[in-house]
């Protein structure tokens, strides 16, 4: 059964719908020795290429898998670099077919919390403001925090893309925090360039560190050495696909696909 190309590249890992659509504007998708179109039917027989290399179609869809990965300061994620700087993808398990799409990023200097997931599907939920899942960081700022700029970073405060403030923002672990070096936790529903530093950049603060902890109902936790990874739980993959919607998407086919045909 043929189905739209960006749904069946997507359930191959390739990348989101969103950014496979990209791909085929720019041409860099082929079916069969053509470019492909959006929107384009094709099904497992087909020859598909990304950038020249051949993608394998699978009939049955892949086990949806997610990886916690604990990002170091001074890796990329991405998948090569032209400077040969250490990228996350290096290190990351082998698929069958398919391949990681990382659900957001994180910068060069930030580290902390990333998920890494099999199903295109799944990271366009996770990453589209629809769903408003929170990101928490927890962030040493140098520079004094004045309750005026407080309100202001809760208020909102406009940046060259646009308003962004912070949904919460809350005095953190200042254990090892002196003078003016402190540290907070902040949450935002956006995953725009740099928002949390250019947010605080804009109160004429300084961020000296930026560490992710928790991406919707994920958290980063004890237990995963920095550059290293595990498999999200049983429970935790149930709460990931809850809280996008998914779980309930996948019972609901499951009911179709069980409930008996009618008689003509």
């Amino acid at each position: 059964m043929s189905e739209r190309i960006q749904k069946v590249l997507a359930e191959a890992g390739v990348a989101s719908r969103r950014a496979i659509e990209s791909l085929i504007v720019e041409g860099r998708i082929s079916v069969n020795g053509e470019p492909a179109t959006l929107g384009q039917k094709i099904d497992a027989k087909d020859r598909v290429k990304v950038d020249g290399r051949a993608v394998r179609l699978t009939v049955k869809q892949a086990v949806t898998r997610v990886l916690l990965y604990k990002k170091r300061v001074g890796e990329l994620v991405t998948r090569d670099d032209p400077e040969g700087r250490k990228t996350i993808f290096k290190k990351l398990p082998e698929l069958e077919s398919g391949r990681w799409i990382a659900v957001g990023r994180l910068d060069i200097n930030t580290s902390g919390l990333l998920l890494l997931t099999n199903d295109g599907e799944l990271a366009r939920r996770l990453t589209h403001p629809s769903f408003e899942l929170e990101r928490e960081y927890a962030v040493r700022v140098l520079g004094e925090m004045s309750d005026e700029i407080l309100h202001s970073l809760r208020k909102g405060v406009q940046l060259e893309d646009g308003m962004a403030h912070f949904d919460s923002i809350v005095p953190g672990d200042n254990e090892d925090g002196t003078g003016a070096n402190q540290w907070w936790l902040v949450t935002l529903k956006e995953g725009r360039n740099r928002e949390v530093r250019r947010l605080f950049e804009s109160q004429g603060l300084q961020v000296s560190r930026l560490i992710r902890v928790r991406y919707g109902p994920i958290e980063l936790g004890r237990g995963v050495k920095s550059g290293g990874y595990r498999e999200l739980t049983p429970d935790e993959m149930n709460r990931v696909l809850t809280q996008v919607g998914m779980e309930r998407d996948r019972k609901k086919a499951e009911r179709k696909t069980a409930r008996p045909k009618q008689r003509e």
